[in-house]
């Protein structure tokens, strides 16, 4: 009997670890012994390969795969779509790498030992729906954006340095209008220091302008998929299209895979870290983790609360009268919202229809 038909019976365990042109997997059994590894490219011919290959060992418990967002995230969709389990592995331990070394063989087993423990148990998002679309318009505007303000920031340093008559033409202006009359400079051929100025700044201008027409057809693009995605979630004081958006893409397009408010708390960064020990027990810290730009807008839907909205208001007045400071009453807020955006996004439980 060969180790194929030895292990054909029994249950496994697949990890793998993820890269551009190649992943590589490893079969582990039930008591976490390494029963083969495997190298394959990264098509659908490869990800087939390694289904066979696995299937070969026994019945399929799970794939621990790393980097189920990046470079695994299309042989996850695969073995979805598939029928299997898929369980996001997260990064190689850094104590157990420096003890034992590091190689792609390694990572994929310390991925199937991750699964087998019970320590790597997160749903990786599922990418199929509008949830990943934001997502992905998102990193075109969020640069779009960004390059956009570093246009005008530019601009404005080198109109530090234009003639005392652009200057004051310019001194005050808004950020669309600035833009509008340095793209309409008609500068001279290269002469001088003062011509090559005149250049820059309607090159810049013209710059900022198409990105800012860019930036606005994005977020229109933005607000059309969150508005079909999940309209409920502007329903609640403070959360415009942009936090909604952010709840979304951290959400993904299956929102069950987080089993409880606190988990997407945990997820963005705003439950607090137990930091007690003996005689201190008890204390907590900030949790300088999660989702940073969820946990801004979050921040940003408090802010608006605080200042506009008056049952938030009445709720300040009354923590602050309690001794709360504006940053302990701030996390407070931050947890509410959270956990208001929960059951926002939840999917509706189905009804079974009974017969009559």
């Amino acid at each position: 009997m060969d180790n194929n038909e030895q292990h054909r019976s029994g249950h496994v365990v697949i990890g793998v670890d993820t890269h551009k042109h190649v992943h590589v997997a490893a079969v582990m059994d039930t008591i976490g012994g390494i029963l083969s590894t495997l190298t394959i490219p990264t098509d659908t011919g490869g990800f087939q390969q390694l289904l066979d290959w696995a299937g070969s060992y026994g019945r399929i418990l799970a794939f621990g795969i790393e980097g189920t967002g990046s470079y695994g995230a299309t042989l996850a969709s695969f073995l979805r779509r598939a029928g299997h389990k898929v369980v996001e592995a997260g990064r190689p331990d850094r104590r157990l790498r420096r003890m034992n070394g590091k190689s792609d063989t390694l990572d994929a087993e310390n991925a199937a030992r991750a699964v087998l423990a019970g320590f790597a148990t997160a749903t990786p998002k599922s990418a199929d729906g509008e949830a990943e679309m934001i997502r992905q318009l998102k990193i075109a505007h969020d640069q779009a954006v960004e390059q956009r303000s570093a246009a005008m920031v530019t601009m404005k340093a080198m109109l530090v340095h234009a003639p005392d008559l652009l200057r004051n033409e310019t001194a005050g202006k808004t950020q669309i209008a600035l833009a509008r009359r340095l793209a309409g400079l008609r500068p001279r051929q290269l002469e001088g220091p003062e011509d090559a100025l005149r250049h820059a700044l309607r090159t810049l201008a013209k710059r900022w302008q198409y990105l800012d027409a860019e930036a606005r057809e994005l977020t229109k693009m933005i607000a059309e998929l969150v508005h079909r995605a999940a309209p409920q979630l502007l329903e609640p004081f403070g959360i415009g299209v942009d936090t909604a958006a952010e709840i979304l893409v951290v959400a993904g397009d299956n929102p069950e895979r987080i089993k409880s408010e606190a988990a997407l708390a945990k997820l963005a960064g705003i439950a607090p870290v137990p930091t007690g020990s003996g005689m201190t027990s008890g204390r907590h810290r900030i949790n300088h983790g999660g989702h940073r730009q969820l946990n801004a807008a979050i921040y940003r839907t408090v802010i608006v609360r605080m200042r506009f909205h008056q049952p938030t208001i009445d709720y300040v007045t009354r923590r602050t009268a309690e001794g709360k400071t504006k940053r302990e009453i701030i996390r407070c807020l931050k947890r509410y919202v959270i956990r208001e955006v929960y059951h926002l996004i939840r999917p509706a439980p189905r009804t079974v229809p009974t017969a009559s």
